[in-house]
């Protein structure tokens, strides 16, 4: 296997399962579009991205969904003929409540066409999809209970009211039957990430514990009843990293089993790699995998004992253009919330270009203008040819570092006062609830009309921004800013904040005029390729 992580820059929740010898992993989006990253291999080193099948607005529409909101833990099973794919799409996270809807689309193949989604049920995120061996399908999910802030319930481990299974009918396109409770968790408790699955003639039910920091972990248990009782795992945990801090993969868990067709049997997990000594995953929750084994006592075990996981997390070197020459959108970039991409962006609008534009304001929970790719190494540069004529301050369109709307750092391209092209830096260094920005060089620099590129590198915790002018060389703009609040432990925190940091083109236009910018020739590099 390739070094874990194994897919890398945001790529939590990971489900996996096989198809005759091909691999598939599916990933969580949260609020990017389109929704769910499904990815293959035919050997469990290699993988690519395969499909993104939420991609209409009659399958996936999450305007007004909170940061960190949308697509939840999306699970990915084959069977009978046909790929299977559950999802959450919470709509709320603050506050007692969340309001999580949770669905479920089919294919006959990884590629499509996807079905428009069976609504299931609302009662709590993570969802799953069993398949019995005597043909009946089981929806698992977590239950959330939102009476778990009173200090009798325990929070925050009384919000996690459970792990629940019911029936679900794909003649009749719902759930039928009693809705049965399996599981509570292990002492370690927040039980959520449910998948099941038959050995050896028992149910084994495994589960991800501890929250979504570095106290996570997937735990088992087994029955010899799909409905139960389920005893946990001798040790509780097959998976984690919260008794060794000196692990280069932190906040381990969430994680789905799969076997080879030779007999071994593989775990996915997701992990975050940390900036030394900061504790800040500016990448978010990545993709591992590990081999696992089974033993006398008919439990799973890490292969080799322990229970962290391997993987040096080293950087990867990656060098890539995008020319943006022509359509369709590389599936390395994505956007916030909108079904509505031609109202974002379009390929023939100006032919060799991709143009943006200009939309509501940088962190819009409804329509915004960017499109970005993840950062995969705490080392990385990006750069972009922009070609923008703002009519006035109010009209905006550049480079940004984005996490969220708390969490963001963009270079942009507007005008001053006196009606002269300026370049901006605006900043929010994760100053939650307020959001307000910073704006590290002021009303800007003057430069002159016409075309331009920017740049950013990013080193560990440090950001600076960079352009350059035709026949020019690079210059450096303002301070050297933080990167490291751009990270699950920025603003918020890790148990807020879901997602990881995208490098892209942004285009804002505050007067409604959608005025137009036009973008070309996006290099990522990272790892030694970025030195």
């Amino acid at each position: 296997m390739a070094d874990n992580p194994i897919l890398r820059g945001f790529n939590p929740d990971p489900s996996i399962c096989r198809a005759g010898s091909t691999y598939y992993i599916a990933t969580s989006t949260f609020e990017w579009y389109p929704g769910v990253r499904i990815y293959r291999s035919e050997d469990l080193d290699h993988w690519e991205i395969a499909a993104m099948p939420l991609d209409r607005a009659s399958q996936l529409d999450m305007r007004g969904n909170p940061d960190s909101g949308g697509i939840w833990a999306p699970c990915l099973s084959y069977a009978d003929g046909l790929f299977w794919l559950v999802y959450t799409d919470v709509k709320r996270m603050d506050g007692n409540y969340k309001d999580a809807h949770n669905y479920v689309v089919t294919a006959p193949s990884i590629e499509g066409p996807w079905s428009d989604p069976v609504y299931l049920n609302s009662s709590g995120f993570d969802p799953s999809l069993f398949h019995d061996d005597d043909g009946r399908k089981w929806l698992l999910n977590e239950i959330w209970d939102h009476r778990g802030t009173q200090a009798h319930r325990d929070p925050p481990r009384g919000l996690f009211g459970g792990i629940v299974a019911q029936e679900y009918s794909p003649e009749e396109g719902r759930l039928i039957g009693e809705r049965h409770t399996l599981y509570h968790g292990s002492p370690l408790g927040m039980t959520e990430g449910a998948h099941l699955f038959k050995h050896a003639g028992r149910y084994y039910l495994c589960t991800a514990e501890g929250g979504t920091g570095y106290e996570h972990a997937v735990t088992y248990s087994r029955a010899d009843a799909l409905t139960g009782p389920y005893e946990t795992h001798p040790e509780d945990h097959v998976l984690t990293a919260r008794f060794a801090p000196e692990n280069a993969l932190q906040r381990v868990g969430h994680g789905q089993l799969v076997s080879t067709p030779d007999g071994r049997w593989f775990h996915t997990f997701l992990c975050g790699r940390p900036l030394p000594g900061r504790n800040q995953c500016q990448m978010g929750r990545e993709t591992g995998l590990e081999e696992v084994e089974w033993r006398a006592d008919g439990w799973l075990y890490r292969k080799g004992g322990g229970m962290a996981p391997s993987g040096s997390g080293a950087p990867i070197a990656e060098d890539v253009t995008f020319p943006f020459a022509q359509g369709p959108l590389p599936m390395d970039f994505q956007w916030p919330r909108s079904p509505e991409a031609d109202r974002l962006f379009s390929f023939t609008a100006r032919p060799g270009w991709l143009r943006l534009f200009g939309r509501e304001g940088l962190g819009s929970w409804f329509e915004q203008a960017l499109v970005a790719r993840r950062q995969t190494e705490a080392h990385c540069s990006a750069e972009v040819e922009l070609e923008f004529t703002p009519a006035d301050f109010q009209a905006q369109a550049g480079l940004t570092a984005y996490y969220n709307r708390h969490k963001l750092h963009y270079l942009c391209l507007s005008r001053g006062d006196d009606g002269a092209p300026v370049l901006m830096i605006q900043s929010c260094a994760g100053d939650w609830p307020e959001g307000g920005l910073s704006f590290p060089i002021g009303d800007g620099i003057a430069v002159p009309e016409g075309p331009l590129a920017l740049g950013l590198d990013i080193r560990g915790a440090v950001l600076q921004f960079r352009y350059r002018l035709p026949g020019g060389a690079w210059q450096e703009i303002g301070p050297e800013l933080d990167a490291g609040v751009l990270s699950d432990e920025g603003g918020r925190g890790e148990h807020s904040s879901f997602t990881g940091t995208f490098l892209g083109m942004a285009a804002q236009d505050l007067s409604g005029r959608a005025a137009p910018a036009d973008f070309r020739n996006f290099r990522y590099r990272s790892g030694a390729a970025a030195s």
